[in-house]
């Protein structure tokens, strides 16, 4: 694994996605994967905000799918940690998504790894004892 950053605040770790962020393209897809409070939507606020979006970015837990679209590309930020079966995902347009020239960004993303393509860029974010939280490419 990569070592993406070492973080000791949610300024950090947005600051984290930013520059994460600024390496992505249309059409990228990030795999998000992490315990609970690990930072995974501070993580996504820093990719949005690199893209120049200024939409507020909240964690899609509830809604499924967030859209932020202010940026110069769309970034559609999902969250699968609620959903039981793939096929949920699917009904939620997955598949068009996929097909949007925007940036994917999707939490909890392990619990349907085969729906996501090949050339994903996985993501590991851990807490650590001190409290450091770290991101990891795999």
């Amino acid at each position: 694994m990569t070592l993406i950053a070492n973080t000791n605040s949610e300024d950090e770790m947005i600051a984290a996605g930013m520059s994460f962020g600024a390496t992505l393209s249309p059409g990228s897809v990030v795999a998000l994967v992490g315990q609970l409070g690990a930072g995974k939507t501070h993580f996504t606020k820093g990719v949005a905000r690199s893209v120049g979006s200024n939409d507020l970015v909240t964690s899609p837990t509830f809604g499924l799918v967030n859209e932020y679209r202010s940026g110069s590309v769309p970034v559609f930020h999902f969250d699968f940690y609620r959903m039981d079966e793939a096929e949920e995902v699917i009904r939620i347009g997955w598949e068009e998504y996929l097909d949007e020239d925007g940036i994917l960004v999707v939490e909890w993303a392990d619990k349907f790894e085969f729906l996501l393509p090949e050339e994903t860029h996985w993501l590991h974010l851990e807490i650590s004892a001190d409290g450091v939280h770290t991101v990891f490419q795999k």
